[in-house]
């Protein structure tokens, strides 16, 4: 089975991130959505919350599974089993941020591949700390979330 690990905080789940799962779909039999979560950081929602809100999204397509993890992104994908790692880009920022991890991860892990989506034009703007932001200040969020 061809097992891709879209993996972040999704601190909440954008439109974006939800873009993202759906034009890599069609390239894998499964997609593990793993919700990274760090006990010691308080989030807007909490882990479970963020399962829960994902799961919601994706309960009409089985090729989607969301779990929730808080060990290294690596040793999650190994243990589902996942052989590629899949990220979205929306910046020249993002791309560096991504590219380190990719090389720290293949050489924790030689045989996970990294593959990296560039945000659609439309949603490249759009990122979990700034929906928080918006949230923050009182402002409707709807818009921005699947």
């Amino acid at each position: 089975m061809n097992i891709a690990l879209f993996s972040g905080s999704f601190d909440p789940f954008t439109i974006g991130h939800h873009d993202i799962v759906t034009r890599f779909l069609p390239l894998f039999d499964k997609i593990v959505i793993g919700v990274g979560y760090n006990e010691r950081k308080q989030g807007m929602l909490t882990a479970d919350e963020r399962v829960e809100q994902i799961s919601a999204v994706y309960k009409d397509e089985p090729k989607v599974e969301v779990q929730k993890y808080s060990d290294l992104t690596v040793d999650f994908a190994k243990r589902i089993s996942a052989h590629y790692i899949i990220k979205g880009v929306r910046s020249t920022k993002d791309f560096e941020y991504e590219r380190e991890q990719a090389e720290i991860n293949k050489l924790l892990a030689p045989d996970i591949e990294t593959i990296l989506l560039f945000a659609s034009s439309d949603k490249a703007a759009i990122s979990s700390s700034m929906v928080r932001e918006l949230k923050h200040f009182g402002r409707d969020i709807s818009e921005f979330l699947p």
